[in-house]
């Protein structure tokens, strides 16, 4: 049966302009791709947010504005069966001092990407100028770097 599957993902930009991006090893694939994940039953799309980024960061964040919601089908990366929405805000954090970031794409430990069953996941700054739709792995969160270049 096919089901939606709501993803919420949150766009955090620090002082110097840098997009905050989640680079993930997940089933022997890695992915670039923004901050967020799945919509709980029960839950709120902001709070979804929040606790996305408390679990995945470690940050308290705030949800801002709204930026995006898909407009267009997609189907999941992960299966041929699921319609993927994806809704964006952006987000602030008063304090990311506690958060740890890599310098370069895909910077994983060894121990964190042995097992090809298992999931991995880091973070890493992109800055303003080097930011593009390509440096994105899933379908619509380049329409958003897109969409986000051409508004500034």
């Amino acid at each position: 049966m096919a089901l939606f599957n709501v993803r919420i993902y949150g766009l955090l930009f620090d002082e110097q302009n840098r997009l905050l991006v989640s680079d993930e090893f997940i089933r022997g694939h890695y992915f670039t791709k923004l901050p967020g994940g799945g919509l709980e039953i029960g839950e709120g799309t902001r709070d979804c947010l929040k606790r996305e980024f408390k679990e995945e960061t470690g940050l308290e964040v705030s949800v801002g504005k709204h930026i995006y919601t898909t407009d267009f089908f997609q189907i999941s990366a992960f299966n041929n069966v699921d319609q993927i929405i994806s809704i964006y805000y952006e987000v602030l954090a008063n304090d990311l001092s506690g958060l740890i970031t890599k310098q370069n794409p895909f910077e994983f430990e060894q121990h964190q990407i042995a097992d090809t069953t298992k999931c991995a996941e880091v973070f890493r700054w992109i800055e303003w100028n080097d930011l593009y739709a390509d440096s994105m792995s899933l379908p619509i969160d380049k329409v958003v770097i897109d969409l986000l270049k051409r508004n500034s």
